[in-house]
């Protein structure tokens, strides 16, 4: 662990080793027989520009929708917090929406520590800097490292928030979702809490539509793991041979996301020293995005050793935010 300190006594920064590398997993998703690439690596610099771009769609409205609740809510959910010393964030990102929440906690308490866990540490330290302008009282301990691995990142402490906004619990299956709040649960006291956001199950079209956007956008972003394993890694992916395939499994209640080869093809990335073959018609699986009914929630609260104290809907109630108070 690398650890400094960017403003003193207000701001430190320590940075963790990934687990695995983008090198790991590239060759051993590629060697499956339902090829895949893993979703958190659609968050390069690139990527993370395309993902800003497709929250601003009109066909994509998670973003909005919770932006909505915290616009509406944030005094109310931060009553409802209570009075925590510290507030982890998972995946914060540029931390716009957690914006509002720190705001409407500062208004009720004089100190607070904010804790954002990224794999991007540029990105956290110019948030950073941006909200400790913007919040004298704020103390800041940002992480650099996956926040999958958050029994190693961060340990049991004061009164503490979790925060794992966007839904990107949806990116995990029913028992990875269930393992990591289990996860998170483990760093945390007695009625601590996790704020978790989800999106919600809605009609097969307007779902569909989301991730099958008419400019293209998030075609682009699925197109962009194949850029970046060139960029990365010497692959010779022509991405003109490759179309974005978004689908609801209405089955399992969850947006499947793949790229499909459009012809047979070998493809060599040269710092793995392997060749990917592929048929026409082959697809790389990339991403599950599960969307939740209310019952689903409560289980996945359940498994992961929460109850659902209080939940908050955007106007369409295509969105929820749920309050969940460790037992």
């Amino acid at each position: 662990m690398l650890e400094r300190a960017i403003a003193p006594n207000r701001f430190t920064l320590r940075a963790f080793p990934l687990p695995r590398s983008f090198a790991d997993d590239v060759r051993d998703g590629l060697r499956k027989p339902q090829k895949e690439l893993q979703p958190w690596y659609f968050y390069d610099s690139v990527g993370s520009a395309l993902f800003a771009a497709i929250c601003e769609l009109p066909e994509y409205t998670i973003t909005r929708a919770e932006s909505e609740i915290f616009r509406n809510n944030a005094h109310a959910i931060a009553r409802a917090f209570g009075s925590p010393e510290r507030v982890v964030e998972l995946g914060s990102g540029d931390g716009r929406k957690t914006r509002l929440l720190l705001e409407a906690l500062l208004a009720r308490q004089p100190r607070l520590t904010y804790a954002p866990i990224d794999v991007d540490g540029d990105l956290l330290e110019s948030t950073g800097r941006d909200l400790l302008a913007s919040f004298h009282s704020l103390q800041i301990d940002a992480v650099c490292g996956d926040y999958r691995e958050i029994t190693s990142l961060i340990t049991s402490g004061p009164r503490t928030v979790v925060l794992f906004l966007g839904s990107s619990i949806g990116n995990l299956d029913p028992a990875g979702a269930a393992s990591m709040l289990r996860e998170v649960r483990s760093i945390l006291s007695p009625h601590d809490s996790l704020f978790l956001g989800a999106d919600l199950q809605k009609p097969k079209e307007i779902v569909e539509r989301a991730y099958n956007d008419s400019q293209g956008v998030t075609a682009a972003f699925n197109l962009n793991l194949l850029a970046r394993i060139n960029r990365e890694l010497g692959g010779h992916f022509d991405l003109s041979r490759f179309a974005h395939l978004a689908s609801l499994n209405e089955q399992h209640s969850r947006i499947e996301m793949h790229l499909i080869s459009r012809e047979r093809q070998r493809v060599a990335i040269d710092a793995l020293e392997m060749d990917v073959d592929l048929a026409q018609g082959e697809t790389i699986h990339t991403e599950n995005s599960y969307k939740y009914a209310p019952k689903d929630l409560e289980t996945l609260a359940a498994e992961g050793g929460f109850a659902i104290e209080q939940t908050w809907h955007d106007a369409s109630r295509g969105f929820a935010d749920v309050l969940m108070i460790a037992h």
